[in-house]
């Protein structure tokens, strides 16, 4: 058994998720922290909500609320629709957190005293309107990377490009929309990423099973133009972690805080310390899964996160974290992931297009939701999520291929043998057949989870239904009962050990829909199988079990329809 950190990019606190955001960080962090326990590892699947910073200004500004109440009420929706969704964090933290505040101040400490910290004095953009400093996201403009008119202060959100706000073309104030804006002298701290280009490169050199998305985005920041540049980690706001030298005042920087992007991954540390001081567990209990110095260097660790966020993940968390010189522990593993376009067009929190996660989960239950996007999931390239393409996968793969084996092989046994698992006969050739292939296509399975494959996983779930489909109707035990009673029967109890086989092996996609298996076929063994002609003999004859309700009804015509309709404008 290993023990394994998971990490999910932290969503941000400014309003509820779209199924974009859900798809591209925390759903297959899910599914591989499910995989993974399924399989005995010890797991640590962490996340939270990413509080600092202006797009949570904003959001309360608009919300009419102080920024800490705001914050406080979204982190509860969020946690709630994490839930919805299935979500299997063992914790799910905060990074206004006191952990968070000290650790991101005790990290700038240990920075600043190795040399990786320097102050400069800078020009930054002041809203005279607005009569502040504008930080990065309160600028909105034109990219001049890709032209895209609504690019940030910080990174365009089209082409990925980290900005400055002084490089933006017709820049605005995101707060009043003043185009009244000078350039005036400010001081800032900054980390000294280029002392440490050498070294995160020789790092992410060493990386050799990293994704080709992961490794092409960092490669590109490292060495197009003029490599990693030094980058400034405070900024003229008043929420934030406040700006220390880890317990000591720093001179000059009393009225600022550390910049959310440095602040925000740190929060994996702090929320898994939170995760301990929630269990009552000593204080250093957390450390065993981040010091190396106390046997942290035995646990693989596993970021999921849109491309987006790769810069930072791969380049200045990693320097943070080097130039600490502190035995903490670097991520093993980046599965980083495109975008999900939404409908013809992109998915958009700031814009609200698209369908958001309690949207979605008003209209469907999870698994719906769950097994479109991981069997979609844009991991190679952007994909785009249309309506007609969702019902057709809903209805064909959900509700015709398994619930549809579900309901045949469990009202067949109850009109002809009752609910407990029947006696007597033989399965013969075919059933020795649908053994080999499922043991092989298990296997499959299994590698395509390890190596986080997801979509390939999908397929492969979804073949290992249809066998069972092909196997039921090509066995007909309906039409053998007949002449034959017994090899009905027997036909009829391998086909309830398959529900309880798909229940086990699809529960990382479709948690729900495998409790409701599990629990119908009354299984008390729900373990990972290891030989397939074993698990299918896991129910004995006389076992009982429960029919289920349907397990997926099917999308009419009419509803899809309808909600292509409501959710082609802007959300409100």
């Amino acid at each position: 058994m290993s023990r394994i950190l998971i990490t999910s990019a932290l969503p941000y606190i400014n309003g509820i998720k779209h199924l974009g955001n859900l798809v591209g960080s925390q759903l297959p962090a899910d599914l591989y922290a499910r995989y993974v326990r399924a399989r005995g590892h010890e797991v640590m699947f962490i996340c939270a909500t990413d509080e600092h910073g202006t797009p949570a200004e904003l959001a309360a500004a608009k919300a009419g609320e102080p920024v800490e109440a705001y914050c406080a009420r979204m982190h509860k929706e969020q946690s709630e629709l994490a839930k919805g969704f299935r979500l299997s964090f063992d914790h799910y933290g905060r990074s206004s957190s006191e952990r968070n505040r000290r650790l991101t101040q005790h990290f700038a400490g240990k920075l600043a005293e190795n040399g990786y910290i320097e102050e400069v004095t800078e020009k930054q953009v002041f809203s005279k309107a607005d009569d502040r400093f504008l930080p990065d996201r309160y600028i909105e403009g034109t990219c001049p990377n890709c032209g895209y008119e609504r690019a940030r202060g910080d990174q365009c959100e089209n082409c990925t490009k980290q900005l400055d706000p002084t490089d933006l073309i017709n820049p605005r104030s995101a707060i009043s929309g003043s185009t009244d804006l000078e350039v005036r002298e400010t001081k800032h701290l900054y980390l000294r990423q280029s002392l440490l280009k050498d070294k995160i490169d020789a790092w992410i050199d060493s990386q050799t099973g990293w994704p080709i998305l992961t490794t092409s985005i960092a490669k590109k920041w490292l060495h197009d133009g003029d490599g990693l540049q030094d980058r400034g980690i405070t900024r003229d706001l008043k929420w934030g972690v406040p700006v220390r030298r880890g317990c000591q005042p720093w001179p000059g920087m009393e009225d600022k805080v550390f910049y959310v992007w440095f602040d925000a991954p740190i929060e994996y540390i702090a929320a898994t310390a939170e995760w301990a001081d929630a269990h009552d567990l000593p204080d250093t209990a957390w450390h065993r899964w981040w010091r190396t110095d106390k046997g942290a260097e035995d646990v693989r660790y596993v970021q999921f996160m849109g491309k987006d966020n790769v810069p930072f993940h791969t380049l200045s968390f990693p320097a943070t974290i080097m130039g600490s010189e502190e035995p903490w522990k670097l991520v093993d593993y980046i599965k980083s992931f495109n975008y999900l376009n939404y409908d013809g067009g992109q998915f958009s929190t700031s814009q609200g297009r698209g369908v958001f996660m309690d949207d979605a989960l008003a209209l469907l239950p999870a698994d719906y939701w769950r097994w479109w996007l991981l069997s979609h999931a844009p991991e190679n390239a952007d994909s785009e999520f249309t309506w007609e393409n969702f019902q057709q996968s809903v209805n064909k793969d959900l509700a015709d291929v398994l619930g549809n084996f579900v309901s045949r092989i469990t009202k067949f046994c109850r009109s002809k043998f009752g609910e407990a698992l029947p006696e007597g006969g033989e399965t013969g050739e075919r059933a020795q057949e649908l053994i080999e292939e499922l043991e092989t296509r298990t296997r499959a399975y299994e590698a395509h989870m390890e190596a986080m494959e997801i979509r390939k996983a999908a397929t492969e779930l979804r073949a290992i239904w249809v066998a069972g489909n092909e196997y039921l109707q090509s066995a007909a035990p309906w039409s053998v009962f007949k002449e034959d009673p017994e090899s009905a029967a027997a036909i009829t109890r391998l086909g309830l050990n398959l529900v309880r086989l798909y229940a086990i092996l699809s529960e990382p996609f479709i948690p729900d829909a495998a409790a409701t298996m599990l629990d119908a076929m009354k299984a008390e063994d729900r373990t990972w199988p290891g030989p397939i002609a074993e698990a299918l003999t896991a129910l004995p004859a006389g076992h009982a079990f429960e029919t289920p309700e349907v397990l997926f009804a099917k999308i009419a015509d009419e509803d899809r329809e309808e909600w292509q309709m409501r959710f082609a404008g802007v959300r409100a």
